[in-house]
């Protein structure tokens, strides 16, 4: 499996985080496991069809599909003519450029996006970075729900704060706080800050050296002991952490 990732137009980085390609390795194919980070995606597939792990197709080839922020992991088969071309939005990003009622209605799926909507690559597959840029510059839109601030606080406690304090810090009530996250993110505060926590776990369990612990990487990213980050690294990956 080949993965590129691009970083979109400056005046996009604060709603996409990246632009990126899948594509297929002829000789075989190829698991691929998902894991939550707090993102909505387009997907545009121009290559054979991507199925789920029972075998039924997931995305069909020439179409586009809308992937709804994740709360556990899932698989996906990649075929060897596998071509996927995505747009990853930061968190509340999406909002940006789509209006839609409710992102909450989303969560852990995928649907078919209406291509009237969605970029079409076309003649521009072997360097899509230009098009896309062009495609979202001319359809961001202002947007007033206020929560990059929000969420920007979040990310650089690296998910170790409670929703009270991100309420108070924010001037914000819980109840409002929570239908926002619904609705622009897909997730409320709770379940988006325990993933962004779950994901500098992740980092920090990848990088750990021979004399770290994993006492002390549980200790470090706000869980009460080793055990309960076993079970959040389990819960989000289907993996203990020995086996990261």
């Amino acid at each position: 499996m080949g993965y590129i990732q691009f970083r979109p137009h400056t005046k996009l980085a604060p709603y996409i985080d990246a632009y990126w390609k899948v594509t297929g390795t002829v000789a075989e194919l190829k698991t691929q496991k998902i894991l939550p980070d707090g993102c909505v995606d387009i997907i545009l597939n121009v290559g054979d069809s991507v199925v789920n792990a029972d075998k039924t197709i997931c995305m069909k080839n020439e179409s586009a599909y809308l992937v709804g922020t994740m709360t556990k992991f899932k698989y996906s088969i990649l075929l060897p003519q596998t071509n996927l071309i995505g747009i990853r939005f930061k968190p509340a990003g999406f909002s940006f450029f789509y209006q839609y009622a409710s992102l909450h209605e989303l969560t852990d799926q995928t649907i078919e996006f209406e291509k009237k909507l969605a970029p079409v690559i076309g003649k521009h597959l072997d360097d899509p970075v230009p098009y896309l840029d062009r495609f979202f510059l001319n359809k961001i839109s202002g947007s007033n729900h206020g929560l990059l601030d929000v969420i920007g606080n979040i990310e650089r406690e690296k998910g170790r704060i409670s929703v009270s304090a991100i309420a108070a810090k924010h001037c914000i009530t819980s109840r409002r706080l929570e239908r926002s996250f619904r609705q622009f993110i897909g997730v409320g505060p709770k379940e988006f800050t325990n993933i962004i926590r779950f994901c500098h776990a992740l980092l920090l369990l990848k990088q750990k050296s021979k004399d770290s612990n994993l006492l002390d990487i549980a200790l470090d990213c706000g869980y009460y002991d080793h055990a309960h980050l076993s079970n959040e690294i389990k819960k989000y990956t289907g993996n203990t952490p020995s086996e990261i």
